[in-house]
Order: C-alpha cells, then structure tokens, then sequence
C-alpha cells in the first residue's frame, strides 16, 4: 500500500492529517463556515493551530455552533461564560474580538448579500494556485491579505492582522498552498 503524500507540515499527527486531508485549501462558500474559520483563526494568533483545532469542538459548542447571528447578540453573561470555560482560549480580548467580529460580519452580509461575497471579491471568485514545493517556504501574508486585513480592520475587525488573514485565505481555499507533491494540489 503506497503512501499519501501530504504536506510537511501535516505529516505524523492524525488529527492534522484528517484536517489536511478534508478541509484545508477546500474552497468555501458557506458564510457559517467562513465565519468559524475567521474565528478560529482569530484565536490562534501568536499559538499553533494544532492547539486550536485540538480545542475546535470545544470552541462550536461554546460559540453556539458558531451561529454569527447568535454571537453578534452575547452579552456580558455569555462573555463571562466564555471566560470561564477552560475548554477555549481564555483570551478576553480575543472572546470580545469574536463577538464585534459577529456584529462586523452582519454588517458585511448587509452591504454584500453575504460575506462570502464579499471576501471572494478580492479574487474574483477564483482560488489562486500557487506552486509550493516545500511548506517552509510558504509565506506568512502576500500583498493581497495586507490588503484584505486593512479592509477588515476598517469595517471594525479585530485580530485580522495579514498574517491571521493569510492563514484564514489558506484555509478557505481562497489560496491553494498545497506542496506541489502532495496529493491534495491537484484535487482542491
């Protein structure tokens, strides 16, 4: 039985490879979805993502399922609930973050029809395929994310630095930066 070939930076951890292998670089459309990742991605800043997607069910239980519409609405009872639950990061300013981000998202969908619209806007709708031949080499942001980053930061944002919107791209597929091995660059 052959191997996949995976990504480096996957290889060797089965939750990361299950990842990897079903949803990274998987182009999405479904504004739930976008906004979990936006989330999460949210929360990683400055940690490791295999420390997020380690706490990922704990965080949609907590995030109601990560139902914008319901998050927009947390009060200081939920904020405080979420500071207590030691199943998510416990940042406050990232738990603050997540619900103006709701309420920043909402108005997205009002101005666009959707944020999926919105963010897909930046490139037309069309994922971008780079040619990665190693994961060391991936960048950390690209003109486009600094660009997108400084929009959402306009429309009232937090934690959406170039970076966190670089990662957010790569996981949305809105980037393709699969290792040219591996056997996901061609299917996504």
């Amino acid at each position: 039985m052959t191997k996949k070939q995976r990504c480096g930076w996957c290889e060797g951890d089965p939750l990361y490879e299950q990842y990897h292998d079903t949803e990274w670089g998987v182009p999405l459309f479904d504004d739930q979805k976008l906004f979990e990742f936006l989330i999460l991605e949210t929360f990683q800043a400055g940690l490791s993502w295999i420390t997020i997607l380690r706490k990922r069910e704990n965080f949609r239980t907590a995030f109601d399922n990560f139902d914008y519409n319901k998050v927009a609405k947390y009060d200081e009872i939920k904020f405080q609930e979420l500071i207590q639950n030691k199943g998510i990061i416990r940042n406050k300013l990232k738990i603050k973050a997540a619900i103006s981000n709701a309420q920043a998202f909402l108005k997205i969908q009002k101005e666009f029809g959707s944020f999926s619209d919105y963010i897909w806007g930046f490139i037309d709708g069309k994922p971008i395929k780079n040619n990665i031949t190693n994961y060391t080499k991936l960048p950390v942001n690209t003109p486009l994310s600094d660009a997108i980053s400084m929009d959402l930061k306009k429309r009232g944002f937090k934690f959406v630095g170039r970076t966190v919107v670089y990662a957010h791209m790569q996981a949305t597929g809105m980037v393709n930066d699969h290792e040219m091995r591996c056997f996901r660059y061609s299917e996504v």
